[in-house]
């Protein structure tokens, strides 16, 4: 059996780690729309486009799971990619949810993500519904912080900082990391709010997987696909996954065939 995940760029590498670590037979198949990252900055619609292009290159490899990894495809397009696959799909924001209400003590808890994200309020509704006051912010710096490689040092505790001071101050005792790009500056958070918990989406996703029961039995298989070449991916990618080969495709063009 196969699991297929799509992202809007790099960030998504790190859900791939996460379930890659968890389900070692398991066959896995990674897009990263790179031509088109971010997502985050997009209208609804053109997301949901996207997303729709991405799964249907995905499912062309037979897999039995397509994980959404990215946080604003979650929000907007998961229920449509639902109505039109047949296998299951998980976006990263349900799981997201249930390991903040498991960690959070105080009922306050935080979320951080690109700018569609938290104007979806996808993160929050689901929250307020189990009786949690939340508090939003979207960090658009933080993906190019990511994106350039400058995840620890001054320059990223002061952008960390300049997002997340504001949170702290509400009281927050738990944060949702709601862009699969910000886990690589989770360390720096951690460093700087000590106190906080951290929901980190990749680790979210894994034990839902778990939560879930999904068997993949395969041949431990491991592809990785981009719509455009990218220094800054080739250098994570390398950090993130090791040795993977990277193949670059032209996503529109095999849609619409």
């Amino acid at each position: 059996m196969s699991i297929g995940i799509f992202d809007s760029g790099i960030g998504g590498l790190t859900v791939f780690r996460e379930v890659a670590k968890e389900f070692p037979q398991a066959d896995i198949y990674y897009l990263g729309d790179t031509a088109r990252v971010p997502y985050g900055n997009k209208s609804k619609e053109t997301v949901i486009r996207y997303s729709v292009e991405a799964a249907r290159y995905l499912t062309g490899f037979g897999i039995d799971a397509l994980i959404v990894a990215c946080n604003t495809a979650s929000s907007y397009a998961l229920e449509t990619l639902k109505e039109m696959l047949d296998i299951p799909v998980i976006g990263v924001v349900k799981p997201g949810v249930e390991m903040a209400l498991r960690k959070t003590k105080n009922k306050r808890v935080g979320v951080i993500g690109t700018l569609a994200t938290i104007k979806s309020n996808s993160y929050r509704d689901l929250l307020n519904k189990r009786g949690i006051h939340v508090f939003q912010k979207p960090c658009p710096l933080f993906v190019p912080l990511v994106e350039e490689g400058i995840v620890e040092g001054e320059i990223a505790e002061l952008v960390v900082r300049n997002y997340i001071d504001e949170l702290v101050g509400e009281g927050i005792d738990t944060l949702i990391l709601g862009c699969t790009h910000y886990p690589l500056l989770k360390d720096t958070i951690k460093k700087l709010y000590p106190e906080i918990e951290i929901v980190d989406s990749s680790q979210a996703i894994a034990e839902f997987l778990h939560n879930e029961d999904l068997k993949f039995n395969g041949r431990g298989s491991r592809r990785i696909f981009i719509t455009d070449e990218s220094e800054s991916f080739k250098r994570l990618k390398t950090v993130l996954v090791g040795d993977i080969p990277v193949e670059k495709i032209e996503l529109s063009e095999i849609c619409r065939i």
